[in-house]
């Protein structure tokens, strides 16, 4: 297909497509002349890729850069590629503050794992607990237990996403899957979050008349299929 028509078929503009084509995110097309080229399916894919990697991932072009570099180290296998592509999309602080390192040290012994001060993760988890610390909320790190067991279920989710069906799996096919499911896992984990706050918020203490999500509220609880108890609060709720 021709450049118009990959950007007919993905829904990116002709210029973007070039830029990316200039800045390497997606592989040359066929040269038909020397001023066309030839896009396949590949091309599509990738494409499409990148889109939801800058729309959905929020990342930056030199960021999806990187992704993709650590795709092409195939010799790193899923653990490095892993690695490199959390390092492309965590944002990492240059200063930690020695008593935020301290806490999150002490987080990762309690879990059992292993501290790694190299770790994008680590040190992004540590300006975290930085910030808290300069906004008065030392507290915030209580919180991390209760993140850490929630989150080892997704770990294991995660990487059966990556591995997927076979015990071994493709390469290539295992590397995108970190890619996909580290950059929109975050984003997807992120809302799914939003999500639950705002159901247990109604559960303990009802919503407000104008965010009845059936529009039948009477001012003083929901009239919907799960009935009213007192302050508007749902049937079995806190």
């Amino acid at each position: 297909m021709r450049i118009a028509e990959l950007g007919r078929r993905s829904g990116v503009p002709v210029p973007t497509i070039k830029y990316y084509l200039r800045a390497g995110l997606l592989p040359p097309g066929e040269l038909t002349s020397p001023n066309q080229a030839r896009y396949g399916e590949d091309h599509l894919h990738r494409l499409r890729l990148v889109r939801a990697m800058v729309d959905v991932g929020g990342l930056s072009i030199a960021a999806v850069g990187e992704v993709f570099a650590a795709l092409g180290e195939q010799r790193k296998g899923v653990s490095g590629a892993l690695r490199t592509v959390e390092a492309a999309v965590t944002p990492v602080p240059e200063d930690l503050d020695a008593e935020a390192v301290a806490l999150g040290v002490a987080f990762l012994e309690r879990q059992g794992w292993v501290p790694d001060d190299r770790s994008p993760a680590f040190r992004a988890l540590v300006g975290v607990l930085g910030t808290a610390r300069e906004v008065g909320q030392e507290g915030f790190a209580d919180l991390l237990d209760g993140y850490a067991r929630a989150c080892l279920g997704l770990a294991e989710a995660d990487l059966d996403y990556a591995i997927g069906d076979g015990a071994e799996p493709e390469l290539d096919q295992a590397l995108e899957r970190v890619v996909v499911g580290t950059v929109l896992g975050d984003a997807a984990l992120a809302a799914v979050r939003r999500l639950a706050r705002r159901e247990v918020a109604i559960r303990r203490f009802g919503h407000a008349e104008d965010e009845c999500p059936r529009g039948e509220c009477a001012g003083d609880g929901c009239a919907g299929e799960s009935g009213v108890v007192e302050n508007g609060a749902r049937e079995g709720g806190a």
